[in-house]
């Protein structure tokens, strides 16, 4: 299916640990190049190297794609994206509420951590 996926296609793009809206903007052998609309889930934080863990080095902060920012996705991960888009930084907010909710479900130092990184991201995205 993702084979006819086209140039201006909006797109569900899956990047490392984030979920996102975009468009395509290139097709290339193995990958798309997605432009970047609206976060459907935001990057997780800490290591994931050793998730839920704490102790195990650095602890990564892990900021979501920009709006307009572009990036090569492999075809296969990419889907087609049906329904509005949301404007990008009520999504990125939406995401954020999200994963703070998540977060504070868990009662452990790492998600005492994460909720620190969520903090620094809030004000450095200027919500």
């Amino acid at each position: 299916m993702s084979e006819s996926l086209q140039i201006g296609d909006i797109v569900r793009a899956p990047y490392k640990t984030g979920v996102y809206i975009g468009e395509i903007t290139n097709v290339r052998p193995e990958h798309y190049l997605v432009k970047v609309k609206a976060v459907l889930k935001h990057p997780a934080q800490g290591d994931l190297h050793n998730p839920k863990q704490v102790g195990m080095g650095f602890f990564h902060e892990r900021k979501a794609l920009a709006e307009h920012e572009q990036t090569n996705i492999l075809k296969g991960m990419v889907k087609p994206y049906e329904g509005e888009i949301p404007n990008y930084k009520i999504s990125l907010t939406d995401s954020l509420r999200k994963l703070r909710c998540d977060l504070d479900s868990e009662q452990s130092e790492w998600a005492t951590l994460c909720l620190e990184k969520v903090e620094t991201l809030e004000k450095e995205y200027k919500l």
